[in-house]
């Protein structure tokens, strides 16, 4: 006998957000398996706003709220057990995201907790990343987001250190990275993985897991760095237009896959690593195992 049940994640980021609902299968042997159902992608750049102006704009403050309706509809077509909304970079550094976050509470009921960047890592951490991850090899987690990066060395099959950088593909657009934080992910990581002989890089975000799928590469296996470099170097010969028009990329990653790439590529060098694996995993994928697991310990508290 199969027990089947339905959760939510929204995944309030810089460039997009996202809604994945996911249904959680748990049948004889009690072991949960979890399966996408759904994926929704609206390409609202809220660090557009905020990078710049400090704050989320009037019309990105409605688009947000459409978008929460939307969602909440969906939700309930697909009678989903519990859900839970996460934001993180923009809405952690606009000046106005209590205000948007209350507004979309009363009209929609959708509550939004604003995560810190150690919060961040800490649910990614809780996705099925332990699977792809070799107690013999050490790992150097890197996911690149529109406004942050979060960064987690992987040693002995044990996350051992994580660090959250102002480091992300809207604010480098914007140019509102800056150098000294550059030289702070290049110390951070240079003086985590100086100790070990490799380090394989494990990559993720929208970015990476365009570029992969594009790759057509077997399931499982690496991208090398002269792979991502070479994709770097050829990308650069085309315009924004040109990206969009002929290589018929989507209009919000034809402009962020370049400093995303640049992102991936300076961390591979720094820890030296020579190959990158992407499994595809995110902040929703940790949202919906996170809430799950959540879910289950108080049913047991309760009865």
């Amino acid at each position: 006998m199969i027990h089947i049940e339905k959760y939510g994640a929204i995944d309030i980021g810089s460039n997009a957000i996202r809604l994945l609902i996911s249904t959680v299968t748990l049948g004889d042997d009690r072991i949960p398996s979890f399966k996408k159902t759904s994926l929704v992608r609206v390409p609202i750049r809220l660090g557009a706003d905020v990078f710049k102006e400090g704050k989320i704009s009037e019309e990105n403050t409605q688009r947000m709220l459409e978008s929460m309706q939307a969602f909440k509809l969906l939700m309930g077509v697909h009678n989903i057990k519990a859900y839970r909304a996460c934001a993180t970079s923009a809405m952690r550094e606009a000046s106005n995201a209590q205000y948007v976050s209350k507004l979309i509470r009363e009209q929609t009921g959708i509550q939004i907790h604003i995560i810190d960047g150690k919060e961040e890592a800490s649910i990614i951490a809780a996705t099925d990343l332990n699977t792809f991850i070799e107690d013999s090899k050490v790992y150097l987690y890197v996911d690149v987001g529109g406004g942050s990066t979060e960064f987690t060395i992987f040693a002995n099959g044990e996350p051992t250190s994580s660090h959250s950088f102002k480091l992300g593909t809207v604010r480098t657009l914007n140019d509102n990275d800056g150098k000294q934080t550059w030289n702070e992910v290049k110390s951070w990581i240079k003086e985590q993985t100086a100790a070990y002989e490799e380090v394989f890089l494990i990559g993720s975000g929208g970015n990476i897991n365009s570029i992969y799928k594009d790759a057509n590469v077997k399931i499982g296996k690496p991208l090398t760095y002269w792979y991502l470099a070479n994709y770097y170097k050829f990308l650069q010969e085309f315009s924004y237009e040109e990206r969009v028009l002929r290589l018929g990329m989507n209009q919000d990653r034809a402009d962020v896959i370049l400093p995303a790439l640049k992102i991936y590529l300076s961390a591979m060098k720094w820890a030296e690593a020579d190959y990158v694996y992407v499994p595809k995993i995110g902040l929703s994928d940790g949202i919906i195992k996170t809430l799950y697991q959540e879910v289950k310990a108080n049913e047991l508290e309760v009865n």
